[in-house]
């Protein structure tokens, strides 16, 4: 229950802060000044939200707010704007499920803040691939497109548990699955206990293993935990594996702090995109570069 109250507390602190702030909806206005130099970011340890700090500094946007919070209070305040055409500036990656629902856009980014593409790898506890030959095996051979991944999170978005949508993509998808489990034998019991960000594509791609697992004969535990606590987890060994390791630029710290501490069973994603997004009714913004006037 705290956390339900936590969650509108914080939507409606959001919610608060852009009525407050004094935003515009003139057209005319500079994005500044329609937004009053506010971003909407996710969680404060989160690699995008360190890149955004390194997105004001490169484009010398100092004096912009860039407010933090739950990433599904970040998506809440996004459709209160976006139904009432009112502008606003959030974090956004893909793949996420709000560029399916909603009309966004990137803003250019020609000093490459945020990197280039991104991949989502696979990583394990050193040994786990010894240890648990079989699981590992699965998880390497994990791959899938964004809308592959778009059609859990809509359905979790609809109300779906977790749980649930992946049940109904790997039933619905057996021949994708073959491929997952190819030369893959059963396990009698194995466990395995996968770390996850509460990100919505990686509480989808989580899921969708975790049961693959399951039906191989798995017991599977899922812990969910921020960015920081996931690599430690896997370098320490408390957590087997995670589909969560965003790479080479979202987990670039931790990845280097951890360098040797971990296996690299491979991508399940490749070309993913971050940085700042906007609706597309926002006409006279498309660069990062437009924020500054």
């Amino acid at each position: 229950m705290w956390k339900k109250s936590l969650y509108i507390g914080m939507t409606a602190l959001l919610v608060f802060l852009l009525a407050a702030c004094g935003a515009q909806t003139d057209s005319n206005a500079s994005a500044a000044q329609q937004v009053n130099k506010t971003i909407i970011g996710i969680d404060p340890g989160s690699g995008i939200m360190a890149l955004t700090d390194q997105a004001k500094k490169d484009y010398g946007l100092e004096d912009w707010t860039v407010v933090s919070a739950s990433s599904a209070a970040m998506t809440a305040t996004l459709k209160k704007s976006y139904d009432r055409k009112k502008p606003i500036i959030i974090t956004g990656w893909n793949p996420h499920w709000m560029f399916s629902r909603y009309d966004l856009k990137y803003l250019d980014d020609p000093k490459k803040s945020y990197g280039e593409a991104e991949e989502i790898h696979t990583i394990s506890r050193k040994g786990f691939a010894k240890d648990q030959p079989e699981a590992a095996k699965m998880l390497s051979q994990f791959k899938w497109s964004q809308d592959d991944m778009g059609e859990v999170m809509i359905d979790i978005q609809d109300g779906v548990k977790p749980k649930d949508a992946a049940l109904k993509y790997v039933k619905k998808h057996k021949d994708q699955v073959a491929k997952w489990t190819k030369g893959v034998k059963k396990s009698n019991g194995g466990k395995v206990n996968l770390a996850y960000v509460a990100w919505d594509s990686e509480i989808a791609s989580t899921n969708v293993a975790a049961e693959v697992l399951r039906e191989l004969g798995f017991k599977v535990t899922l812990t969910q935990v921020e960015a920081g606590p996931m690599w430690t987890a896997i370098a320490t060994g408390s957590a087997d594996a995670s589909l969560s390791a965003w790479l080479p630029n979202t987990h670039k710290t931790y990845a280097a702090k951890f360098k040797g501490k971990y296996d690299d069973l491979g991508t399940s994603m490749k070309g993913l995109r971050m940085g700042l997004v906007v609706p597309t009714y926002m006409k006279n913004v498309n660069s990062i570069e437009d924020l500054k006037k």
